[in-house]
C-alpha cells in the first residue's frame, strides 16, 4: 500500500480513482449484536429484534439497523489504495451522502471496500472524500450501505 503525506495534495489527488480497494475484514452480524445496538439506541423496531414477527415480515427474518451497519466502518474499512500518513489527527468532518440500499440479514457476514473520490485543501488541513461500500458477503453487486465520507486530516 502506497503511503502519501496528508499535506501532499498532488499525491493524494493522484490516488483519486473509480476503482475499488480490496475487501477489508469480515464481520458476522448476530442477533445478540443487533439486540445490544437496539438497547444502546432505544430503537427496538420489530424488524430488528422480534425474531418471530420478523421471520413472517418483509425480509424473511430480522435485519440489522442501517445505522448499526454504518457504525461498523472503523471495523470494516481497513483497506485502501493508499495510507495517509504524517497527520497528528483525523476527524470525521461529515458526509456528502448516505444510502441504505439493501438489508443486512441477521446471520450474514459483511465486508467493505473504498475509494478516494476527492481531495481538497482546507484551512485546518486536508479534506479527503472517500466512498465506502459495505456489502453482505455474496451480494457484491449491491451494497447494503454506500457512504460518502469526509475526513479532515490535520497536522
Amino acid at each position: 500500500m502506497q503511503e502519501i503525506a496528508f499535506d501532499d495534495l498532488d499525491g493524494l489527488r493522484g490516488a483519486i480513482t473509480e476503482e475499488w480497494s480490496d475487501w477489508g475484514p469480515e464481520y458476522e452480524m448476530t442477533q445478540e449484536k443487533v439486540n445490544q445496538f437496539a438497547d444502546l439506541t432505544g430503537d427496538h423496531q420489530w424488524i430488528h429484534v422480534d425474531v418471530e414477527r420478523a421471520t413472517a415480515g418483509p425480509f424473511g427474518g430480522p435485519i440489522a439497523h442501517g445505522f448499526f451497519t454504518l457504525s461498523l466502518l472503523p471495523t470494516l474499512n481497513r483497506t485502501g489504495h493508499v495510507k495517509v500518513v504524517g497527520q497528528q489527527n483525523v476527524v470525521n468532518y461529515g458526509a456528502d451522502g448516505l444510502r441504505l440500499l439493501a438489508p443486512v440479514p441477521v446471520g450474514s457476514t459483511l465486508h467493505a471496500r473504498n475509494r478516494i473520490k476527492d481531495v481538497r485543501e482546507h484551512k485546518k488541513g486536508t479534506l479527503v472524500a472517500t466512498q465506502v461500500a459495505i456489502h453482505v458477503v455474496g451480494n457484491d453487486d449491491v451494497p447494503a450501505v454506500l457512504y460518502d465520507a469526509l475526513s479532515l486530516y490535520q497536522g
